[in-house]
């Protein structure tokens, strides 16, 4: 294989690097100095170059440096611009004291951000050590660089958590074709990019809460003489605790290969009060406009006073930011396929208010969307946001609405507008979408009006990432809405120019990048079998306390298959089908004169006991788990579908058959 000039010279310069590093040239010496003390004989032949080789390999030194120095297999003979943009590989030691180079593209430069463990968790002061094997609530850290994402082991909550992880972040260029240059200290200083942090505390339930959100400027490496830099991060609370200290972790960031070159630290401040400075700037420019834009809707009608148009909202850190900043294009390559299979996997994520000490109105948080992916969980307006981007990604032309549903609930949903005119409403929660059908209040009393299928009842703005849009009808009724954004006397828009300057992606560096959707990693079969198991043994424990005897049917438990695959259809397409063969498989497989019953029922988490305990609530459910009678056969299947993000959708199906006694 031939390197061009350029990439000989990098790899030359990698190498020399790494053995400078391993001080080879001082081993080499010892060697030589022992070789030729243990060789100095008289009446011995003189030393050659084999010998000299021969004490190398015997010491170990060859076999050190060939094991430490190991690329990936690349293609190095391929041009710049024919490079292929590797994403980085999820990386994590054993032993954090030094990175081992396996999977390194000798072409690009890396951040080796090591965590060398916590300190003040002072809320977990008193968590009691856990004994082997035993269920603990854990601390888990998520990570997001630059389109990376990473994740490190849990491990128990303690007040000095043991998080020892190391983590691979590649550095490159993002103009076209300079992806695959080695990016230098003076492009470095350019990328803002932070390290998003984000610290989750998983219960013994498997309930997830956030600890905290950090974003880490990473660039102090840059000015380190050695090319490693420690510092220790002091992590704040989220929502009502966001000035509230959570704790600290000890970082070390190492660039690999290091700089020939180092910055002054004087270079780096100056950057990073340049860019804080110009961000202000645009963020004060903004306010001074919203300000105005909001007196003039206002003058529009005095009652606009009390209408839901919301033009900020905060994040989990308490900080304000406008509210189409929250929205990007989100694309998820293969891990969704259509629209529809979107809201469905939006709606897997749990719903859950922001936490507050107290009673009084909700605390209103609108979490980024990193924390809200960690966080498996979220408000309305998190789910809104959400389906809004990925909608966006499939090509829709989508809004997130802002008002109200049934007695006054604020509430937040997302509605496309098509080609034709129509207009869907699309709720985030649940995937249900509705179409719109306006009411003229101007026809006569006699014309049929359609009633609303849509739970909402007002509407007071609607936006994405380029448009911001108020709701200055006389009525902010949704069915009295009409949806023409090009009537200025319906809608008031805000300047696109103006929502560009801090909310398009890049304008400032305090907008939190958009992380890309993880694939699942659990797999279906084996997720679905280990519940299953270990509901036939609920079931089993439980009718032995009853006195019941319990028999299996294997075949009718395998035929419920079939309704659970349609009954995840008909939430993903709308559509229902597959029925038909089901109903007619079971009549084949109960026999005349007995009875048949089912109770299917869906959950998105797959705590046995807990999916148990809520089955028997339900009296139909009871009756069929502790059916008696003759010729009593029983049957349970589970069906795990996953979704990215480790969500998914667990369906169970409860079932028995018995003789019919007249």
């Amino acid at each position: 294989m031939t390197l061009p000039p350029e990439k000989a010279s990098e790899l030359k310069q990698i190498i020399h690097d790494h053995l400078r590093k391993m001080d080879i040239h001082g081993k080499i010496r010892d060697v030589l100095a022992e070789t030729v003390r243990g060789e100095a004989d008289p009446g011995r032949r003189p030393l050659t170059e084999e010998d000299f080789m021969a004490a190398l390999q015997r010491r170990g030194i060859v076999d050190d440096v060939m094991k430490d120095l190991h690329f990936s297999s690349v293609d190095l003979s391929k041009t710049e611009e024919g490079t292929a943009n590797k994403p980085a590989t999820h990386f994590i030691d054993k032993d954090i004291t030094q990175i081992k180079k396996s999977n390194i593209n000798p072409a690009r430069r890396y951040l080796y951000l090591q965590v060398l463990g916590g300190k003040a968790f002072l809320e977990h002061l008193q968590e009691p050590e856990p004994l082997p094997g035993q269920v603990c609530s854990t601390f888990t850290l998520y990570l997001h660089f630059r389109n990376q994402r990473f994740r490190s082991k849990p491990v128990p909550c303690a007040c000095e958590p043991d998080l020892q992880e190391g983590f691979l972040l590649e550095v490159h260029r993002d103009g076209s074709g300079d992806s695959s240059k080695m990016a230098d200290a003076t492009t470095m200083l350019s990328i803002c990019d932070p390290v998003h942090m984000v610290l989750i505390r998983t219960d013994t339930s498997g309930d997830t809460t956030l600890v905290s959100s950090y974003f880490l400027d990473w660039r102090t490496v840059l000015s380190a003489p050695n090319g490693k830099a420690g510092i220790a991060v002091e992590l704040l609370g989220v929502g009502s605790e966001c000035k509230v200290p959570a704790g600290v972790l000890n970082l070390q960031l190492e660039l690999y290969p290091p700089l020939s070159e180092t910055l002054t630290p004087e270079i780096i401040t100056t950057q990073q009060s340049l860019e804080r400075q110009k961000t202000a700037e645009k963020e004060r420019l903004f306010l001074v406009y919203a300000k105005q834009w909001w007196r003039e809707f206002l003058e529009i009608r005095p009652s606009h006073q009390s209408k839901l148009v919301k033009i900020f909202a905060q994040d989990e850190n308490g900080i304000n930011r406008p509210v189409c900043s929250y929205v990007r294009v989100l694309r998820a390559g293969r891990l969704l396929e259509s629209p529809r299979q979107a809201a469905r996997f939006v709606s897997l994520l749990a719903l859950e208010r922001a936490p507050t000490l107290g009673g009084g109105a909700k605390h209103e948080q609108w979490c980024t969307m990193m924390a809200f992916l960690c966080r498996n969980k979220g408000d309305c307006e998190d789910h809104a946001t959400l389906l809004c981007s990925l909608l966006l990604g499939f090509g829709l032309d989508a809004y997130v609405c802002v008002g109200t549903k049934a007695k006054g609930i604020p509430h937040a949903w997302v509605m496309t507008l098509g080609t034709d005119g129509s207009v869907t409403f699309w709720e985030s929660l649940t995937a249900h979408r509705y179409l719109h059908q306006p009411i003229n209040p101007d026809d006569p009393p006699l014309v049929p009006q359609p009633k609303p299928t849509h739970p909402y009842r007002t509407l007071g703005c609607v936006f994405n990432h380029r448009a911001f849009l108020a709701n200055c009808q006389p009525s902010d009724a949704v069915e009295l809405c009409v949806f023409d954004f090009g009537d200025g006397s319906r809608w008031k828009p805000m300047s696109e120019e103006a929502l560009n300057s801090v909310c398009a992606p890049g304008s400032i560096t305090s907008l939190p990048p958009t992380p890309p959707l993880c694939a699942p990693t659990l797999v279906p079969a084996e997720a679905s079998n280990q519940l299953e198991l270990e509901l036939r043994y609920l079931v089993t424990e439980h009718r032995k306390d009853l006195g019941l005897a319990t028999v299996w049917d294997d075949h009718l438990s395998y035929l419920l298959s079939a309704a659970l695959a349609a009954y995840e259809l008909e939430r993903c397409t709308g559509m229902s089908c597959g029925n038909e063969e089901f109903q007619d498989a079971v009549r084949r497989a109960v026999p005349d004169g007995h009875t048949f019953k089912g109770f299917p029922i869906h959950f998105l988490h797959r705590n046995a006991r807990r999916a148990f305990a809520t089955c028997l609530r339900s009296a139909f459910c009871e009756e069929i788990v502790c059916c008696r009678g003759d010729h009593v056969r029983l049957a349970v299947r589970v069906r795990v579908f996953t979704y990215p993000e480790s969500a998914c959708a667990v369906w169970i199906m409860f079932a028995c058959k018995y003789r019919s006694i007249l």
